[in-house]
């Protein structure tokens, strides 16, 4: 940051010193205010989710929390005995749980956990 303040001080200081036509000279031309405090102001944002737009793309997914023994049937590997466990063991608050807790093995849940999702129940 020290760098940009003391190429922007030096441009200004060329500037009030130098008529328009040595900027171009100089290499200056192109620098601003605007383009200096831009540039070193502005990081690089990583792109965040609210609440509610990870749950408008959670969508998709099935809930471990309110799923029907059908629905979770219907998924990859999914026998009577995995999906008894996992209604017994409700509530989770992530879906990593069905592993954590020994509710399913880590192959079957790799089977299944692009496809669920546990949301939290309301009180």
């Amino acid at each position: 940051m020290p760098v940009l303040r003391i190429g922007f001080l030096a441009a200004a200081l060329a500037a009030s010193l130098f008529p328009v036509a040595s900027r171009g000279s100089l290499g200056l031309a192109q620098t601003t205010p605007a383009t200096v405090s831009a540039a070193a102001s502005t990081p690089a944002a990583a792109p965040t989710q609210s609440i509610s737009q990870k749950i408008a793309t959670s969508k998709g997914l099935l809930d471990i929390n309110t799923a029907t023994a059908a629905q979770l049937k219907a998924l990859p590997g999914m026998g009577d005995a995995y999906v008894q466990r996992i209604v017994a063991g409700r509530p989770y608050t992530a879906k990593n749980q069905l592993v954590t807790r020994g509710i399913l093995p880590q192959d079957a849940y790799e089977k299944i956990k692009d496809q669920i999702i546990a949301h939290h129940l309301k009180k």
